[in-house]
């Protein structure tokens, strides 16, 4: 069982999230609904609302980092994950699409819900011994978190949880995770 950490949200300002998620049906292809979060992340008061709920994932019991390090999922990890590694103190290191990174790279393909892709981590991103923060803006078949992952893994790093804007029940992507924390903070 996947271990689910609370999501340090009212359901008032849960609300306020989901009114600024936009669904796009069949884009990028014919039968999928994208979640664009672009007005949410417009609005400052959702999009920090947002950050400093994912941040939680990140911090202990008495609201210390428990994390090393942030690593964001492109692209809209990048945007989610770069403020909540600022919020708890810690770098941030991005998980790139093949081919966007230089140098020595750890690799990971993983299926999609429209298809297949692969991610890249650089080999000295994570620190052995690192205790990581996964950000992405959404749980749909849990390939890309899994892949990252264990691009982590391989790095010598260990994921502590992952934080996510958005998770989608129907696609059961925790089944890929198991194990890991969840802090979702959005469902449906």
């Amino acid at each position: 069982m996947t271990d689910v950490r609370p999501v340090p949200l009212s359901a008032g300002q849960l609300d306020r999230l989901a009114a600024r998620v936009r669904d796009v049906p069949g884009w990028p292809e014919p039968g999928v609904v994208f979640k664009d979060i672009t007005p949410l992340l417009a609005d400052p008061e959702t999009f920090s609302l947002a950050v400093a709920a994912l941040a939680a994932a990140g911090r202990d019991g008495d609201g210390q980092p428990r994390v090393d390090s942030v690593a964001g999922i492109e692209a809209r990890g990048f945007i989610l994950g770069a403020p909540v590694a600022h919020l708890l103190g810690v770098g941030f290191v991005p998980v790139r699409k093949h081919g966007k990174l230089p140098g020595a790279t750890h690799a990971a393909s993983y299926s999609l819900e429209y298809g297949e892709a692969r991610l890249e981590l650089q080999r000295d991103g994570i620190a052995p011994g690192s205790r990581v923060l996964v950000v992405d803006d959404v749980l749909a078949t849990g390939g890309t978190l899994a892949a990252t992952a264990e691009l982590v893994s391989r790095a010598g790093g260990t994921v502590v949880a992952a934080a996510l804007l958005i998770e989608l029940d129907a696609l059961a992507g925790r089944r890929r995770v198991p194990g890991m924390e969840v802090l979702s903070l959005l469902r449906g």
